[in-house]
């Protein structure tokens, strides 16, 4: 029986998780039946760029959907995961999808696939593709949810520019177990003829992603070579693109030196969409106005940071892959004003010891938790014996406020916390917090 504080779509969306195929493979099969069946919406969709990269996709995206909105764009933005509703994903015009609108969409989606197998993310891809066909819009901005080249995303023939941040291991049952595997995955998304910007890489993702791109004929941007970033004076950066040309730019407001790379990959992005490209002053106001949710977010009210009394930090981040874990890092390299305690809970399909261990060096003290309602989390007494054995002092508690309340020490005023590891654990933390 569905639970009666149920909204009408999350009993839906409890019947499309039953379609499930019994084994997963990655596959377009599905997908491409389904969309048959509701009359190709894929087809029929606002110009688009395209999202693809193992970090900070999510943080390009908000840069460039908060600079085409100051510009006067009317956007439509799909994203995953959510964390705590799932209306998070699908954005139509600027505005979170509305209860109605999702629950209709959903059950068409249902009606159309006709009770056949096929996973959850496929379903409700299809789904804001209808709403983003059925809704007017200058441009829709897509992220792809695993990989690229067999993600639901990537049945879009023709974007206006595709874009590739950083790629780093993680995922490897589906993607390989090396970089160069996960950068050709990745590299699925890039298109004949269409430029591809390319962010930071590692060499051999990007070699991998530089031949796939040659071998369509896509012009590629490539940072530090097409485009380059830096830090200016007075809380500014500076963006130098191609042909030359120099924009001087507000500071992310996303925390984090990474979100320099992050900025400067969507402003040059944002400059192949022709004539939506924002101008100076609408990609300023993009910089000041990005918001991405539990990425190096500081919590500063609600319910979970009134439990921490004065004087304390509440910081939350999602990163989940070493990668992030270096990116963690080089944030508590600059904590040094107050000490760091961690409240870690991270999912038994990841790689725990090559998160924690860059950011180890840096931690006072932290709790393990397991993440409350997923049935893949890693036991919080297994998390705590990884932050051990990486050198950090660890205890368990049994749910995020009892890790908080070991924290929030009266005597100890000027503590930072930062809670990581899962951006499941993420969306049930702002869920907490209220």
């Amino acid at each position: 029986m569905p639970n009666s504080t149920q909204a009408g779509s999350d009993v839906v969306l409890e019947r499309l998780m039953q379609l499930h195929p019994k084994l997963i493979d990655l596959s377009l099969d599905r997908l491409h039946r389904l969309l048959e069946h509701l009359g190709q919406p894929h087809r029929h969709l606002p110009p688009a760029v395209h999202v693809a990269g193992t970090n900070g996709k999510g943080s390009v995206i908000a840069y460039m959907r908060a600079a085409l909105m100051a510009a006067g764009h009317t956007v439509h933005v799909y994203t995953s995961p959510h964390l705590v509703r799932f209306h998070e994903r699908i954005e139509i015009g600027g505005h979170l999808i509305e209860e109605d609108r999702l629950m209709a969409l959903l059950e068409e989606c249902e009606a159309a696939n006709r009770n056949e197998p096929i996973t959850f993310f496929e379903i409700t891809t299809a789904a804001a593709y209808l709403a983003f066909a059925r809704e007017p819009a200058d441009i829709v901005l897509l992220e792809t949810g695993l990989g690229g080249r067999l993600d639901a995303t990537n049945v879009i023939d023709k974007p206006l520019v595709s874009v590739i941040t950083p790629v780093s291991l993680d995922h490897q049952q589906f993607l390989g177990t090396t970089l160069a595997a996960i950068a050709g995955e990745k590299a699925g998304i890039i298109k004949n003829g269409v430029p591809v910007v390319i962010a930071p890489q590692d060499d051999e993702a990007m070699e991998v992603l530089l031949d796939r791109a040659g071998a369509l004929g896509a012009p590629a941007i490539v940072a530090g070579h097409d485009f380059t970033f830096g830090e200016e004076t007075g809380g500014r950066f500076e963006v130098t693109e191609p042909g030359g040309r120099r924009t001087v730019l507000p500071a992310p407001a996303l925390a984090g030196r990474h979100q320099m790379a992050n900025a400067a990959t969507a402003v040059v992005a944002l400059g192949l969409t022709g004539r939506m490209a924002p101008d100076q002053g609408a990609l300023a106001t993009g910089m000041l106005q990005a918001r991405w949710p539990a990425r190096l977010q500081r919590l500063v009210e609600g319910r979970l940071v009134d439990r921490l009394g004065r004087g304390k930090e509440l910081w939350l981040d999602g990163g989940h892959n070493p990668a992030a874990g270096s990116i963690l890092a080089d944030m508590a390299r600059t904590w040094c004003d107050r000490p760091l305690d961690v409240i870690i809970g991270m999912m038994n399909t990841k790689d725990p010891a090559g998160f924690i261990r860059p950011l180890a060096p840096f931690i006072r003290r932290a709790v393990a938790v397991a993440i409350p309602g997923e049935k893949n989390t890693l036991d919080a007494a297994a998390t705590r014996a990884v932050l051990e054995a990486e050198g950090v002092a660890a205890t368990v508690a049994t749910d995020i406020r009892q890790a908080i309340s070991r924290l929030a020490d009266p005597q100890d005023e000027r503590s930072r916390i930062l809670i990581c590891g899962s951006l499941y654990l993420a969306g049930r933390v702002l869920s907490a917090n209220g």
